[in-house]
């Protein structure tokens, strides 16, 4: 079941990534996983310090009766070998469709040993201990052969009770020979898997290669010394040249970055200050026209203020028939207070030399006149 489950979830990831633009139809996206504990505690262990088998003899199982599952105490042994230098996810890829060939699978792998691969390769970035380490605490390792041999024997692969090996197609010449699995393809025992495009350990070796400075630089800052990585005195100077003229470039670069978002901010805020300006503008523009304008409010008070400033300084006109005397109504006498109360009746106002005589308002307004 685990098998089957590992197997879809590789198809639909294939197919995902054969897709067209990288996208996938609708049904692949809802395939999901069922949560549950797959992770391993131990790292695979050695074949050389497995017990021994047991003394039934070696039989082959055919590739219909792999297909078709073999008993739970009767596996199919899949071997798949390699270097696995500098080991990525696309060894893992590899070791994992092998692992997933069969619904009931015990995955073999050899790891070449340093001499062996040195002579017919080239040399390694990690020895061979670290790669066997390497492999042992891979998930789809079930067991690992230490100085696997360059080419499998028949004595090998009965000694391992090898039935199938899993490598990817691609024709592999290698010592004096233009395939070395071309015998174990005849003997259909050959299970083919597909390479991960775009990543490999040359393609790793390369990137480092090419960016050699900067790895060196950055070496350097985490506290390697000049000795340890192969630099001379001449090139560690340049490199902490190099690496302080790059801090000023990244300053200068932050320094731009922060001068920007500020200028940015300055013309956000003067756009801002612009706007409410204007509007300002218009209103203190507006209030004006009413105050001081042909038709403002301080023409109409001037006007006002003028009216009555006029009409405050012209003499009050006569009316034109003014009442005689005899038609002026009677008005109240008034008598002077040093007067007593015994004195003779007023004589005419013509006549001089009277103790005393009345006035009125009438006469008052006579007087006036």
């Amino acid at each position: 079941m685990e098998a089957q489950t590992s197997r879809d979830l590789l198809l639909s990831r294939k197919r995902r990534r054969e897709g067209s633009n990288g996208e996938t139809e609708e049904g692949e996206r809802l395939i999901k996983i069922p949560r549950c504990t797959v992770g391993l505690k131990h790292p695979a262990p050695f074949a050389d310090e497995l017990e021994p088998a047991d003394g039934k003899p070696y039989k082959r199982v055919s590739m219909e009766e792999a297909k078709r599952a073999t008993p739970p105490d009767r596996p199919v042994r899949v071997y798949a070998d390699g270097i696995f230098d500098v080991f990525h996810s696309g060894h893992a890829r590899a070791l994992m469709q092998a692992k997933c060939l069969f619904p009931n699978t015990h995955l073999i792998v050899g790891v070449c040993s340093d001499d062996l691969t040195h002579k017919y390769k080239g040399f390694t970035v990690m020895n061979e201990d670290e790669r066997y380490d390497a492999i042992r605490h891979c998930r789809y390792v079930d067991e690992v052969v230490r100085n696997a041999p360059w080419t499998l024997s028949p004595e090998f692969l009965a000694k391992h009770r090898i039935d199938f090996v899993a490598h990817d197609d691609i024709p592999y010449s290698s010592a004096g020979s233009d395939d070395v699995y071309k015998h174990i393809k005849e003997a259909g025992m050959f299970a083919p898997t597909q390479r991960t495009e775009g990543i490999s350990t040359s393609d790793i070796i390369t990137r480092i290669v090419r960016d050699y400075d900067v790895y060196v630089r950055r070496n350097l800052q985490r506290g390697y010394t000049a000795k340890e990585l192969n630099v001379s005195f001449i090139n560690e100077k340049k490199y902490h040249l190099q690496e302080r003229v790059d801090k000023v470039k990244r300053k200068v670069r932050d320094v731009e970055e922060k001068s920007k978002e500020f200028v940015q901010k300055v013309e956000e805020k003067s756009i801002d200050l612009i706007q409410k300006w204007e509007e300002k503008s218009r209103e203190f523009i507006g209030n004006f026209l009413q105050m001081f304008g042909p038709e403002g409010a301080l023409k109409h008070m001037l006007k006002e203020g003028k009216g009555r400033m006029l009409q405050a300084i012209s003499p009050r006109q006569s009316p034109s028939s003014s009442p005689t005397r005899e038609e002026r109504s009677p008005s109240p006498t008034f008598r002077l207070p040093f007067f007593s109360k015994t004195s003779p009746p007023p004589s005419p106002p013509h006549h001089s030399g009277a103790r005393g005589y009345l006035i009125s308002e009438d006469d008052d307004e006579d007087d006036d006149n």
